[in-house]
């Protein structure tokens, strides 16, 4: 694995930003632009939200939300299949390792 910097050019909502990125990270920045421009132009298409600011935070409040309630179905995901060992140990009088 390389520390090399490279600098990207990646264009989010008719604008060209330079980013600094090590190299192997390159093509999960380009993802990531890509995403971000996605979400921007999904909500000034809207009419609701003007300004780039606005239209960016707004952007971001929405990814985040996206990640906290993915991440929210992960633990309830997780204390469902514990829930269902915990009663398959009992069942099969397995003892439990909590």
């Amino acid at each position: 694995m390389s520390n090399r910097s490279t600098t990207v050019e990646v264009r989010i909502l008719d604008k060209e930003y330079l980013v600094a990125c090590p190299e192997e990270e390159q093509e999960a920045l380009i993802q990531a632009a890509r995403h971000l421009d996605r979400k921007m132009r999904e909500i000034r298409n809207s009419g609701k939200v003007f300004g780039t600011e606005r239209i960016a935070v707004m952007a971001a409040l929405n990814i985040t939300h996206e990640l906290l309630e993915r991440d929210t179905m992960s633990d309830a995901t997780s204390t469902i299949l514990k829930a269902m060992d915990s009663k398959l140990e009992n069942a099969l009088g397995e003892p439990s390792d909590q």
